[in-house]
């Protein structure tokens, strides 16, 4: 990869990029709330199970599906990964929290990179709402045209995930910033595993249950520091 490669890249990754996803939680706040996520130990496995068996086998798949569909110039897989992966996500808000953080990405790569018909024409389906638009589909299709491979599309995909765990958790629980990049530092090796796998070609899964149905439970808190 170059280096105007990977800066393009890190931009539509980077915290500072414009997405919302400040303002979510994916069901963190309420399995704090519920008990489930009281310590660090306690954020690192409920992290690591939705790296492995949750996000890591839907929405990572949905990255190098949407990767596969720029580099051949066909966009029809990747709407399908679109429209599959908004039918798996059980719960409205984090659905709908996915579709939002998305339609910001595919609207400033297509904004910003007049290169590239393929996204455009996906940006143009998203806003005609002939597909959801979930941030998945949307970042692997975007550093696809940066020039990112896919297993570091996904990687990076990944850890973005991650990160927003640990801003959430900062104000959840009592984590710092120290105790934050230790727990990053640890759900390295499960990126990159986890990225390899879904680089190859195979069909979205989940089985996320707890994460799941703590998202679900979120809208009906009695208070709320984020949206899902």
């Amino acid at each position: 990869m170059n280096t105007r490669s990977l800066l393009t890249g890190l931009r539509f990754v980077d915290s500072f990029f414009p997405s919302g996803g400040y303002a979510y939680s994916s069901g963190l706040e309420a399995a704090v709330q519920g008990g489930a996520v009281k310590t660090s130990d306690d954020l690192a496995r409920f992290v690591t199970e939705s790296l492995t068996a949750g996000i890591g086998e839907r929405e990572a798949v949905a990255v190098g599906m949407a990767h596969r569909a720029f580099i051949s110039g066909i966009l029809e897989p990747a709407m399908t990964a679109d429209h599959e992966l908004d039918a798996m996500k059980l719960g409205y808000e984090g659905r709908m929290a996915s579709r939002q953080m998305g339609r910001q990405v595919i609207r400033l790569a297509a904004e910003q990179n007049d290169r590239s018909l393929l996204i455009e024409d996906y940006q143009a389906a998203v806003e005609a709402d002939e597909t959801p638009g979930h941030i998945a589909v949307a970042m692997g299709l975007t550093l696809a045209a940066a020039g990112w491979s896919k297993t570091d599309s996904i990687a990076a995909f990944l850890y973005q995930v991650a990160t927003g765990y640990v801003a959430a958790a900062m104000k959840l629980i009592p984590v710092g910033q120290r105790e934050g990049q230790r727990l990053l530092d640890g759900w390295l090796e499960v990126i990159e595993r986890v990225s390899r796998q879904a680089a190859e070609p195979c069909a979205m899964r989940s089985w996320s249950p707890v994460q799941d149905i703590y998202a679900m439970r979120h809208s009906r808190l009695e208070s709320r520091l984020f949206r899902s």
